[in-house]
């Protein structure tokens, strides 16, 4: 079972039942799927690389950037968290051969259950890494688009009729609206576009149903923040999102500790009352 040392990026993930977690770096892959049910203990060493460009910074923004980065990286620009404002189409961004490259690429509307039903918006090779990193129980594919822009116009029509955040306490303690029907939701909401946007709707109806590592769900949470903790040391109960689950309920989100150097230690020791099945 292997440890591991390097700046944190976000876990890699292999859709699977359940999901499979990885943590990468340049010279090792670990999977954080073993550690379950393992004391873990985390240490924070001190130092922030921007994820970008690696120089050393004291604070990460937009998880993971320097703040250079972040005011003029195109990872960063403010259509990453607003879709509708991209300008890639139009030939226009903080740098066009990027956006040619992600942004001017097919896009997807989605309908997903991660607390709630949300909507969101993510390039269509990001299916279904997005939803898993989002923690989704369930998703379908609303509408797909040739750009990243008209994604974003369809997703803030919907904006008035479902929610385009997660509630990530309810999702991570798995408290989840289990009854929504995402093949009526997905009608429903069809209707409520304009005509020009009608013609983007997906034609695929299936529903990706994801299952994720977890032995016992809390029923309160604890962020765990680095900037405040140098190191803890905890049962390590599952896996969802991009959040590893402790024992005691504290949650550790890796990938807004992007950039931050660390060493990851799980012990070989397994407690009695956490051996068992994952399901």
């Amino acid at each position: 079972m292997k440890a591991y040392k390097g700046n944190l990026q976000k876990m890699e993930t292999i859709l699977d039942t359940p999901i499979q977690y990885q943590l990468k770096n340049e010279e090792q892959t670990v999977v954080i799927n073993e550690w379950i049910g393992k004391q873990v203990q985390l240490t924070y060493l001190k130092q922030i690389n921007c994820k970008r460009c690696g120089r050393k910074t004291k604070t990460s923004f937009a998880q993971g950037f320097c703040y250079p980065c972040f005011k003029n990286a195109p990872e960063s620009s403010p259509c990453i968290i607003h879709p509708e404002k991209c300008e890639g189409h139009l030939g226009k961004g903080r740098d066009v051969e990027w956006e040619q490259k992600h942004h001017v690429q097919e896009h997807i509307v989605y309908l997903a259950v991660s607390s709630g039903l949300k909507v969101g918006v993510t390039r269509q090779t990001q299916v279904p890494t997005r939803w898993i990193d989002q923690g989704a129980s369930k998703a379908i594919r609303l509408a797909q688009t040739p750009n990243r822009y008209l994604a974003g116009c369809i997703e803030v029509a919907l904006k008035e009729y479902v929610s385009d955040k997660t509630q990530w306490q309810k999702m991570l303690k798995n408290d989840i609206d289990k009854e929504v029907d995402l093949l009526n939701k997905k009608t429903e909401l069809k209707n409520l576009l304009s005509t020009d946007l009608q013609a983007y709707i997906s034609d695929n109806d299936d529903i990706t149903e994801l299952t994720y590592p977890v032995l016992e769900y809390p029923q309160k949470v604890k962020s765990i923040n680095l900037t405040k903790v140098d190191s803890f040391n905890a049962r390590l109960m599952g896996i969802k999102g991009q959040y590893l689950i402790f024992e005691g309920g504290q949650v550790f989100n890796v990938r807004s500790h992007s950039g931050y150097l660390v060493e990851i230690t799980p012990s070989e020791v397994e407690d009695q009352k956490t051996q068992g099945s994952l399901f």
